[in-house]
């Protein structure tokens, strides 16, 4: 079935649970269980037409009445019927009754328990004037989702975000202890009531729809420490939320919603399953299929995951185990590794040598299910959770099957690798955090790029942050698939350059452009009116501060600069010295060499080509000449241009010896990129708090030198992208730092 453009996303109003397991888990864990119960399904209403009538409240009746949330005889609302006494639980009572949801919104707790047989929503439930009132709603992880950014479905988020989170895992663990083994059974514990406590399984609960859509702004999976995840998975305006995607009191998918892009993938809930968007490039589950759609890629994932589960639990506790999605408490023992539940007089038997990691590891599994339309809500949040799952119970030194994890992906390219510290840099700030800067929007968001592409102002208090492109970001929304028109691009510089007019290349230099050029870096030296450029001048005034000549930084691949060479000059040219402009080599666009969406080159289509064979572009060199004066004139390009960015590197330090300034040393990962070492040792110097001091010995010298350098290692692809450029780049700046270059050969 052909995959179209656009991810389905916003959140899966359905029934809102079968409590099996509500409660909180006994304090010591129950060893034989019930037979497993049915599966709860999720089954798509179908829609009654409204009759006409002059009151639309009479038309809507009928259409919620045949809906999960309105069904009074659903296990969701009738589970507490036969209990003595019989009554919903308050942990229970704000989504399993109408009258303990009008509760919960009124003052954010149930008061009591509501009397059993409860009763379903009604219209009051979801219409009531404290639904209506309601401004935020908060995660079982802390998390406040406010009504200006949730919209018509914050109603949604009160039942549909789970019981657990990373948090309560987390809390839970840490009442067995500090630096806990992760590969063994905890210690029980005595709580305050004189019971024993084991370490026991956490159930999210089902249909947090919410949790998966939010991402990590909510944190309801388990996310490892160390790791990034994607945020609230964003989508077309039209759907973007539950009620953009599902109608409110059908529950129905609407179906010709999603159709409006995806076509004949959307003719059913089943058919959804196949879509796929280009921006979803990778084999996450490793199968070889990267055409299947992202719920198959899922679902290979949980298949890979439960095994890994089971090994991990045969090897490091001895006794295997098996998942029920039907009876609680879901995960039981499996000790003869035959697929079913061990017995003891007739009742399965539930797993309980739970350790830290497989604890962890089993309630994303869990998570990943208890969605069933996560695909289209998170799916990159859940393949992430299970990719990192498999990933930490490979660490366990005593599991020796490890899962063969190196034909999966995690993340895909950079562009929308919702992971990447290009758009998870904000997401921790104590003010507006997942909100990225108008300063920065236009190229670290989906949103604001067609913003400036309109003249537009970027808002003052930024955009919210993505999980990387869109596209609309590139895609003409009002005239799909059609690309935004962009004639010429203005550099940092202020010079202005052009693939030639609308040429969708012109697109891509809007961000790969930089954020600072030769016109910049003079600028700043004139501010300080320098008399000697290899000595360090003194600080100027600046808002009634005394301010130190200071590194600028051309910020990330900038490749467009490298590509237009002086007619774009962003890297710093020096006066008297000719340059090269626009790359010779016949494939100049970034199309030519890049597939537009995966961002991978086109090596085999084509570079091989002309080169025949090439399988890596760096081994790539065009004629014979000898750039970096080692006399090595097969080596491609990128050894030539390396040896050469070395060579600036070890120049630049001896520079600094020579004038009898601090030593320096260079982080490409860590800003401000250049460090005070003073003892040469080659590791950055630190303050009294552990943090590496910036370098502020500048001399102009070196800062154009110093920011030369960091711009050749800011594009990866300079060696290609205009080779002759970069290398009289190079080669002129180590000269400028006194450095010998008769052996060099410069374009």
């Amino acid at each position: 079935m052909q995959k179209r453009f656009l991810v389905l996303t916003g959140v899966l109003m359905a029934l809102a649970a079968l409590l099996a397991a509500c409660g909180t888990p006994a304090a010591t864990p129950v060893a034989v269980m019930d037979e497993p119960t049915a599966q709860p399904t999720l089954a798509a209403p179908t829609a009654i037409p409204p009759t006409p009538t002059e009151d639309p409240a009479a038309a809507i009746q009928p259409i919620f009445a045949a809906s999960g949330h309105a069904d009074a005889a659903a296990e969701a609302f009738v589970h507490w019927d036969g209990d003595d006494p019989a009554e919903i639980p308050v942990d229970c009572a704000k989504c399993h009754s109408g009258a303990g949801f009008l509760d919960y919104v009124a003052d954010g707790k149930v008061d009591a328990a509501v009397a059993a047989p409860g009763v379903a929503f009604t219209c009051e439930t979801c219409h009531s004037d404290a639904v209506k009132a309601q401004t935020e709603v908060t995660f079982p992880s802390g998390a406040v989702i406010s009504a200006e950014k949730a919209g018509a479905s914050l109603t949604c988020l009160n039942c549909h975000q789970g019981r657990e989170s990373k948090v309560s895992v987390d809390a839970k663990l840490a009442k067995f202890g500090e630096e806990l083994d992760p590969d063994a059974v905890p210690t029980p514990y005595t709580d305050t009531n004189g019971r024993e406590i084991k370490l026991g399984f956490s159930n999210i609960h089902y249909y947090a729809a919410a949790v998966t859509l939010y991402g990590a702004e909510v944190r309801g999976g388990y996310e490892y420490d160390g790791k990034s995840y994607d945020v609230k998975n964003a989508h077309v305006d039209m759907a973007n939320s539950c009620v953009g995607c599902h109608d409110q009191h059908s529950l129905e998918l609407k179906l010709d919603t999603c159709a409006v892009c995806h076509g004949e993938d959307a003719q059913s809930a089943e058919s959804l399953r196949d879509i796929r968007e280009p921006s979803s490039a990778m084999d996450y589950d490793g199968d070889g299929d990267k055409e299947e759609g992202v719920y198959y890629e899922i679902a290979g994932l949980q298949e890979a995951l439960l095994k890994s589960l089971n090994t991990y639990a045969s090897e490091v506790n001895g006794d295997g185990l098996v998942y029920n999605p039907a009876a609680y408490p879901y995960w039981f023992v499996d000790a003869d590794a035959n697929g079913e539940a061990d017995q003891k007089d007739g009742k399965n038997i539930g797993y309980s040598n739970w350790t830290p990691r497989l604890l962890k590891a089993a309630y994303n599994y869990q998570t990943s299910l208890k969605d069933p339309g996560a695909f289209a809500h998170g799916g990159k949040y859940i393949i992430e959770l299970l990719y990192d799952s498999m990933e930490d119970l490979n660490a366990a030194e005593k599991m020796n099957t490890k899962t063969d994890m190196s034909a999966m992906h995690r993340v895909d390219a950079g562009h929308f690798d919702g992971t990447a510290e290009a758009w998870r840099h904000w997401d921790a700030e104590e003010e507006n955090p997942f909100t990225v800067p108008a300063g920065c929007a236009k190229c670290h968001s989906a949103s604001a790029l067609p913003m400036v592409l309109a003249g537009e102002e970027v808002p003052a208090e930024g955009v919210p942050a993505g999980n990387g492109l869109m596209c609309s970001t590139c895609h003409n929304s009002q005239d799909f698939p059609a690309l935004y028109a962009v004639n010429e691009v203005t550099m940092p510089s202020g010079m202005t350059v052009s693939f030639g007019e609308n040429d969708p290349s012109n697109l891509c230099l809007q961000c790969h452009q930089g954020r600072e050029s030769k016109a910049s870096v003079d600028k700043t030296i004139a501010s300080f009116n320098p008399t000697d450029m290899d000595a360090v001048p003194a600080p100027i005034d600046v808002n009634g501060k005394a301010t130190n000549l200071g590194f600028r930084n051309i910020h990330y691949f900038p490749a467009g600069v490298t590509v237009f060479g002086t007619q774009a000059q962003g890297a710093y040219e020096f006066d008297g010295k000719t340059y090269q402009g626009l790359t010779t080599h016949p494939s100049n666009k970034c199309a030519d060499c890049h597939n537009v969406h995966a961002l991978e080159l086109l090596v085999e289509e084509k570079c091989a080509m002309c080169h025949t064979g090439v399988t890596d572009p760096k081994t790539i060199r065009m004629g014979e000449v000898d750039y970096d004066g080692d006399g090595n004139v097969e080596e491609g390009m990128w050894d030539e241009m390396e040896a050469l960015r070395l060579a600036l590197y070890a120049q630049i330090q001896d520079y600094v010896k020579a004038n009898d300034l601090s030593g320096i040393v260079y982080n490409p990962a860590a800003y401000p990129y250049w460090f005070a070492d003073a003892d040469g040792d080659g590791v950055a110097d630190k303050n009294e708090e552990g943090r590496s001091l910036g370098y502020s010995a500048w001399t102009p010298n070196l800062l154009k030198a110093a920011f030369n350098f960091q711009y050749v290692t800011k594009d990866p692809g300079a060696y290609t992208h205009n080779g002759a450029y970069v290398v009289q780049i190079l080669i002129d700046s180590i000269e400028i730092m006194g450095g010998d270059t008769q052996s060099f050969t410069r374009p």
